[in-house]
Order: structure tokens, then C-alpha cells, then sequence
């Protein structure tokens, strides 16, 4: 397996009911929440993440915003972080990790 994938298989939501139900996710995870969530997928710049209790949203946590020195998680790793913005034009919800 390469050490890094997009986002694939049946625990990712539709790329449609992540646009449909953005208004919901916006109100779920105001920035500054806090969240926790599995990573579904992994890339050199970040990973993504499915967001516990928010099931048709999708984070994405950037090595610009990990602790310094920390590993990039690996697949299926629980993390928890804080949101500190989320894009509107590609229905993403930005996160801090902790450590």
C-alpha cells in the first residue's frame, strides 16, 4: 500500500450530500470547536479526516497546521484538532491538530 490515498470507499460521504448539507455543517462545527474523527485520507500536504457526529462532513488538517515535528497521521488514525476555518467553495472544514 503507498503511504498516501485519497479519500475512497464507504467511509467517505457523497460528494453530494457533503454540498447539500454544508448550511448543517457550518452550524455543527463553528470555528474554535472541537473535533475528533478518523483519518480516511492522506497526502503530502495533510490529511482528511471524517468528523465524528458529523457524518457528511470531511476536514482537512494541513501540515502547516499540525504541532511542529508532528508525524503526519496514518490511515484510519482517531485525531482530534480544533476548527480554525472552513471553505466554502470545496465544502471543507479546516482543523488544527493536537498533539
Amino acid at each position: 500500500m503507498d503511504e498516501y490515498a485519497w479519500p475512497t470507499g464507504s467511509q467517505v460521504p457523497a460528494a453530494d450530500l457533503v454540498r447539500e448539507n454544508w448550511e448543517a455543517t457550518v452550524a455543527a462545527l463553528p470555528v474554535e470547536a472541537w473535533i475528533t474523527g478518523d483519518v480516511i485520507g492522506r497526502q503530502p500536504f495533510g490529511v482528511f479526516i471524517r468528523v465524528g457526529g458529523v457524518p457528511d462532513a470531511i476536514a482537512l488538517a494541513e501540515i502547516t497546521a499540525m504541532p511542529q515535528g508532528m508525524d503526519l497521521p496514518a490511515l484510519r488514525a482517531f485525531v482530534s484538532g480544533v476548527v480554525f476555518w472552513r471553505t466554502a467553495h470545496n465544502h471543507q472544514v479546516k482543523v488544527r491538530l493536537d498533539e
